[in-house]
């Protein structure tokens, strides 16, 4: 069981930013050494705690509406969406070359055509200025409106709204310019631009780059705080460090620290799992559905207000790990290969791990982390046998398994619920537990879930509609 009034909320949104990490392409850590940059600079502009406290978060949480437009970027490019973004952060797209020369480095696969890659650079390069802007819009949106879902100050989701904002007025979403744009939105596109660089390429790069683009991407008083501490080594080294979380916990104002209550953990679940399912308009829900069938499932075992409260956070928190499976893979319109395959099922070990960077989610990561696993021993990630599965993870597995199969994927159609509920019998004993499969009929039977199909494929045509 979770003690909420042991947990500090940065220790839960420090840890889930690693998800969002991997979702950029970018290495684990690059928001917690984001954080630490920005943090520094907070600190030589004398920031009040208020405003320290909500830059910290927004640091953070800068790429909250990231996955909102993985599943288009993967469409456009018809490659991997995290290295597309990953690349775009080292180019300066306000520059016509770069962006040619980077549409052409990553678009398309291995066999595609140089006729396929000159089209498809040449139909991103028609999308224009203003196509780039709503791809900017989406994510800035979204990672605005799930900041303040968190009951985050409303400076957190400005500052998030404004990341790709630029000092000349050149940025997006909305074309800001100058002290237009907000302080802590401005520290936040130093601070990732900064942290890509250095750990890419060292200090001098950094600095260089942060100097090249003083005026035009940057505040130049940002700027020269940041090159007033070139000479401090120690800070710069610990932004080496394997483990930023150690120092980040240094930086987080004090006087305004947070201890994340049961409302507040639920609200913490509910918001990953709506950053999980806008990664594809395949799973579009998919995390929500899961949590409303296991929590079915449980009480139909009357199982105690709290054991249910904590299963469905795990049921809304047990993809997180999909953040880091490129929409290249689940988008495919065919089924995928062998190897295709053995990346998504990565996913399963990565929300383990990111779920047991959260000491008091111990428990959470074993449940949520072990969705895949069979009675058998034949599942995934860890291969876990029949006794080394709570009833927490056999109820949540029958319910993804439920909701999985009810859904359109691109290389099958929707199964019935009567269907499933056959597959799921000829599992009992080796793949699934026999009175989980009896309660979710039982809960079926009540008629509480309705069909998903209609709304999953309206996100579909969204996706690949016209601007």
């Amino acid at each position: 069981m979770i003690h909420s009034s042991e947990i500090r909320f940065s220790e839960i949104i420090s840890a889930l930013s690693v998800a969002l990490d991997i979702t950029q392409g970018h290495p684990e850590g690059h928001s917690m050494r984001s954080a630490l940059i920005g943090m520094r600079l907070a600190e030589q502009l004398r920031l009040s705690s208020n405003e320290s406290s909500a830059l910290f978060y927004a640091l953070l949480l800068k790429d909250l509406g990231c996955s909102s437009n993985a599943a288009k970027m993967a469409y456009l490019f018809g490659n991997d969406d995290q290295r597309v973004k990953r690349s775009a952060r080292m180019i300066d797209w306000t520059k016509p070359g770069q962006c040619i020369r980077h549409c052409w480095t990553n678009c398309g696969s291995e066999e595609t055509s140089t006729l396929g890659k000159l089209k498809r650079v040449a139909s991103i390069m028609s999308l224009g200025a203003e196509g780039g802007r709503k791809i900017a819009e989406v994510r800035c949106e979204r990672g605005a409106d799930i900041a303040r879902m968190l009951n985050l100050p409303e400076a957190t989701a400005r500052a998030i709204y404004d990341l790709d904002e630029h000092w000349n007025g050149r940025g997006n979403p909305r074309g800001l310019r100058g002290e237009d744009i907000s302080l802590l939105g401005r520290i936040c596109c130093l601070a990732q631009t900064v942290e890509v660089f250095f750990s890419t390429f060292g200090l001098e790069a950094a600095l260089d780059i942060a100097i090249e683009r003083r005026g035009r991407w940057f505040d130049p008083d940002l700027v020269d705080a940041l090159l007033a501490l070139r000479s401090e080594s120690a800070f710069w080294q610990r932004l080496e460090s394997p483990n930023p979380a150690d120092a980040l916990s240094h930086v987080e104002p004090q006087d305004a620290v947070m201890i994340a209550d049961e409302t507040c953990l639920d609200r913490v679940a509910e918001a990953f799992a709506q950053v999980v399912d806008a990664k594809s308009p395949w799973t579009y829900q998919h995390s929500t559905r899961v949590a409303e069938i296991t929590v079915g499932i449980a009480r139909q075992f009357n199982c105690p207000t709290d054991v249910v409260r904590d299963l469905r956070r795990a049921a809304l928190l047990h993809d997180v790990g999909k953040l880091g499976v490129s929409n290249r893979i689940l988008d495919k319109p065919g089924r995928p290969t062998d190897a295709e395959f053995a990346e998504i099922r990565k996913h399963a070990e990565y929300s383990h791990r990111i779920l047991q960077r959260i000491e008091a989610f111990q428990e959470l990561a074993e449940v949520a982390g072990a969705h895949h696993e069979r009675l058998d021993g034949r599942g995934y990630h860890r291969g876990l046998s029949a006794e080394q599965l709570p009833w927490a993870t056999r109820a949540l597995t029958v319910a993804d398994i439920f909701e999985a199969m009810s859904a359109k994927r691109p290389y099958r159609d929707a199964m019935s619920w009567e269907e499933i509920c056959e597959l799921l019998h000829n599992d009992v004993g080796a793949g699934v537990d026999a009175e989980c499969v009896a309660a979710l009929e039982h809960w079926l039977v009540a008629g509480q879930l309705e069909s998903n199909v209609d709304q999953q494929l309206a996100e579909v045509d969204r996706l690949i509609s016209k601007w």
